[in-house]
């Protein structure tokens, strides 16, 4: 193999809906890696009796799977329009129940250091993030639909963009919300500032240090699934024909990249690790939290 044939997989080529022919090995790797994180997941979710973990982490590492197999079938069809709008509608919403699993987990953390130090009850964060995340996914889907039916109908799909890039922008503020009150929570722990006063207020000293630096790996991958918003932002809105959309480095590393790290950050620091080691009885205080 040439060096000239080594460059020529990652210089655009004009043709199909693509603008580029999707690397075949990329593809590949992509649904290798997020089907081994999906199935751990899957695994998880059972073992530590996370239910709330299928429809959310695992989920979106399925919606990722489906996308990402139909670049890989684009890779070898890449006029084809079929995979090309299930790629659109795949990786466009499966990092939304992802960020949910995120919104759930904030909840969880500060039920354990004390709902006194959040200005938010848990029980509101998991109400009023995911039903925003909710709205955010079929919006998102709504746009993903809308773009593949005019792609299919050789009619403008700015339409479905516009629909699509909103969905994103109103997640991505949701994020920084999330964000925001995040840190506050940590900051009025660190200085034991509460709130407010609660009759049975979380164990503030005995595993502090385990449940803040959960909460910053939590926000470790919060900060990926904001990256990658940031990146579909500016794809989106500079068109389908724009230079973003139409570089595959950039949706490699942007949006499959920061995706796979974000979903693997939550197999290695999994929730259920972090209930079993600050709770003997975390299982059945679990359910009795799951009790919305």
């Amino acid at each position: 193999m040439s060096f000239g044939s080594v460059l020529a997989t990652t210089a655009p080529v004009s043709v199909g809906p693509y603008h580029y022919v999707p690397t075949e090995w990329i593809c590949a790797l992509f649904v290798a890696l997020y089907s081994i994180s999906t199935v751990i997941h899957l695994g998880q979710a059972l073992k530590y009796k996370l239910w709330w973990m299928i429809p959310t982490a695992t989920f979106a590492g399925i919606l990722e799977i489906l996308g990402w197999s139909a670049r890989l079938w684009s890779s070898r069809n890449p006029k084809l329009l079929t995979p090309y709008e299930m790629q659109i509608v795949g990786t466009i919403i499966a990092p939304t129940p992802l960020v949910a699993a995120n919104f759930i987990i904030l909840g969880r953390i500060i039920t354990r250091v004390g709902p006194q130090y959040s200005r938010l009850t848990p029980r509101m964060y998991t109400i009023l993030f995911c039903c925003f995340d909710v709205i955010c996914l079929v919006i998102q889907a709504v746009g993903g639909a809308s773009a593949a039916h005019s792609a299919n109908t050789k009619t403008s799909a700015s339409k479905g963009a516009n629909i699509m890039l909103g969905g994103i922008v109103a997640q991505l503020f949701a994020i920084l919300v999330y964000v925001a009150l995040a840190v506050e929570t940590l900051l009025h722990l660190r200085y034991n500032t509460p709130f407010r006063y609660v009759e049975q207020p979380g164990t503030v000293e005995k595993g502090q240090r385990t449940r803040s630096t959960y909460a910053v790996i939590s926000g470790y991958g919060v900060l990926k699934s904001v990256l990658r918003s940031v990146y579909r932002t500016v794809e989106l809105a500079n068109g389908w024909d724009g230079p973003v959309i139409s570089t595959e480095r950039y949706f490699d590393w942007l949006d499959g990249g920061l995706v796979t790290l974000a979903i693997y950050t939550l197999n290695f620091f999994h929730p259920g690790i972090f209930v079993k080691q600050n709770d003997p009885s975390a299982h059945s205080s679990q359910q009795t939290i799951d009790r919305f």
